[in-house]
Order: C-alpha cells, then sequence, then structure tokens
C-alpha cells in the first residue's frame, strides 16, 4: 500500500452559513491523503494502475463547486467520490476555510473527515 498526499489545493468557493458567504465566497485549501494499493502499479508501472492525483485535484475542483452552509459536507462528498475510484482503500480529506467571517484571532479553521473501503 502507498500513501498519495495532494496537499495545498487552493479553491474559490461559496460555502458558509452567513447569506454574504454564499454572495462573497472565499478562499479554500484542500488537503488529501489516500491509501492506494500499489500491488499492481509495482510491478507494471503504468498510471492505469494506480490513483492519479490529476484525477484527484478535479475531483475537489468538482466537489467544491457545490454550495454548502457547512465545510462538513464538501469534506464528505469529496472522500465519497474518492472512495470510488479503482484501488483506493482509505482517505483523508481536510478543508480548511482561509480567513472566514469570524471576530476572533486564530491560526486556521478546518474540518477533517475519513472514509474506508
Amino acid at each position: 500500500m502507498i500513501l498519495i498526499k495532494v496537499l495545498g489545493i487552493k479553491v474559490f468557493a461559496h460555502h458558509g452559513h452567513l447569506p454574504e458567504e454564499a454572495v462573497l465566497g472565499g478562499q479554500f485549501i484542500i488537503n488529501v491523503w489516500v491509501n492506494v494499493n500499489s500491488c499492481t502499479v509495482e510491478a507494471t508501472d503504468d498510471l492505469q494502475d494506480t490513483v492519479d492525483y490529476v484525477q484527484i485535484i478535479e475531483i475537489v475542483r468538482q466537489q467544491m463547486k457545490k454550495r454548502a452552509n457547512m465545510i462538513e459536507v464538501p469534506a464528505k462528498r469529496i472522500v465519497n467520490a474518492i472512495l470510488m475510484l479503482d484501488k483506493v482503500e482509505n482517505v483523508k480529506v481536510e478543508v480548511e476555510k482561509v480567513q472566514p467571517p469570524v471576530n476572533a484571532n486564530f491560526e486556521k479553521i478546518s474540518v477533517t473527515i475519513e472514509g474506508n473501503n
């Protein structure tokens, strides 16, 4: 088994429970960790026998386009979509909301969701 990491995917989207977030949108950073059965690709050296990280990025982009009030929702959608890919054993997704409209000093606000096949 191998771990594919795609970290720091930057996406502009319209997630949030405040009405202005639906209109103005905001920046999000998505991190994805995918455990893949690598037995075949180690022997064939063929992209078709593993999970293409470009496909992971495209899944993130597509799922982040679908508006949600809570960032847990697109995070779970991303997990579910990646779990449908062949060779995926488990996946973990973190969605970070960059500069949410909160009057507080903090380093990071994010959710992390995992799923298994």
